[in-house]
């Protein structure tokens, strides 16, 4: 009898186990995850603003009828990306995913505290190579760091009633994602060469 429980403990552990090892790995292993969805609706650095939710055919799971959504599908490896998004008449939402779907950073139009949320994206690398005396401060550049190179920008803007979604997915629909084409400066400037010394004076004849 006491033999016959423990197998049965053993199976519930194992099968436990085995779920949770599934689950786990499950993100890793899909190969229909939003971002392989998204290529195919989405532009690379651009803003792509997707079909309002409709029960019948959603590119995204969970979209709230209520939002106006757009996406920025992003790779950093040709550089940094600005984003600017203009805020809506109610609420406007940002938030940043990795290739893997892990969120790690989002901000809406109440904590920037502007009408427009503007910010730039780069890698470490990228932000390491900025300028130690680069005189900016948080308030006047927002700068946030990719743990990945890839990964996607979720855009939402709110339509509290029905006759405001025109406004808000216009107000998405302005907003920009592009890789930045000015030029890293170097991160200590290189020291000029010194200038020549001035030539004597001839010497006076006798």
């Amino acid at each position: 009898m006491i033999r016959i429980v423990f197998t049965i403990l053993a199976g519930v552990l194992l099968g436990g186990v085995v779920h949770l090892v599934s689950v786990l790995a499950l993100p890793s292993i899909a190969s229909q995850d939003a971002y392989s969805r998204l290529t195919l609706m989405t532009k690379l650095n651009e803003v792509t603003q997707l079909p309002l939710a409709d029960p019948g055919n959603s590119p995204m799971p969970l979209m709230d009828p209520a939002f106006a959504v757009a996406i920025c599908r992003y790779d950093l490896s040709t550089g940094p990306i600005k984003l600017t998004v203009p805020v809506s008449q109610a609420y406007t939402s940002v938030s940043f995913y990795t290739r893997k779907e892990l969120a790690y950073y989002a901000i809406n139009d109440r904590s920037a505290g502007k009408k427009v949320i503007e910010l730039d994206l780069m890698t470490e690398a990228q932000h390491s190579d900025l300028p130690e005396d680069e005189d900016i401060t948080s308030a006047d550049r927002l700068i946030i760091d990719s743990p990945t190179t890839t990964g996607l920008i979720l855009l939402k803007a709110l339509a509290p009633e029905p006759g405001l979604m025109p406004q808000a997915q216009a107000s998405l629909a302005a907003a920009k994602c592009r890789v930045q084409t000015e030029p890293t400066a170097a991160k200590q400037d290189t020291p000029s060469p010194p200038a020549p010394a001035p030539a004597p004076p001839p010497a006076r004849k006798r």
